[in-house]
């Protein structure tokens, strides 16, 4: 039991630092650059967000074999980044975005979704039938500590950034937002 536990708590956490498809984690910078340590409890619950809305499509894709074209939703993940990335171009609508929209908390758990649509197929391969629950509360567990240790690199290159180096929060965020959206649209343009 325990073996099974480590082998997909492994599995999820690789999962999103795999140097091999850096999607998942241009997505959560996007997603943390935003946000200070002040913030961080909000930022947690919207990285969870985004675990939930992956460990739903593929708890759909593995017991209703979901159909859909992986082309389509291999062409939908580097967009989210994309779409991610270019609200990083825009700090001032921030405080309105992380207070007082609902819209980016429920499009984070799409976004989950469509992620999680682009693993199901390959997980669906590693899950041994009598242990599917099991195996994926260990790999979202994985995936949730992963994305939370992106997050804590993020805001500690954050601070030290804009408190240490005395950058701007907006040029910083930029930055990054630009060279992830160079990032995503290579990605899309090789997915086209």
């Amino acid at each position: 039991m325990m073996e099974t536990f480590w082998f997909y708590m492994k599995l999820g956490f690789w999962h999103v630092i795999d140097w091999e498809g850096l999607d998942h984690f241009y997505f959560i910078i996007t997603l943390a650059m935003p946000f200070a340590f002040r913030q961080s409890k909000k930022l947690l619950w919207w990285v969870t967000l985004f675990t939930l809305g992956h460990t739903l499509s593929l708890i759909g894709n593995f017991y209703a074999e979901i159909p859909f074209s992986s082309y389509w939703i291999e062409l939908l993940i580097p967009i989210t980044i994309a779409l991610n990335a270019v609200t990083l171009f825009f700090p001032k609508q921030h405080s309105r975005i992380l207070n007082k929209s609902y819209f980016f908390p429920i499009t984070t758990v799409v976004f989950g979704v469509i992620h999680g649509l682009g693993f199901g197929r390959y997980f669906k391969m590693l899950i041994p039938e009598g242990e599917v629950g099991f195996s994926l509360f260990s790999f979202a567990l994985g995936v949730e500590f992963a994305q939370i240790a992106i997050v804590i690199a993020v805001l500690l290159t954050s601070f030290i950034i804009v408190q240490i180096f005395k950058q701007t929060k907006s040029n910083w965020e930029f930055l990054v937002g630009a060279m992830i959206l160079s990032q995503a649209l290579g990605m899309i343009f090789e997915r086209i």
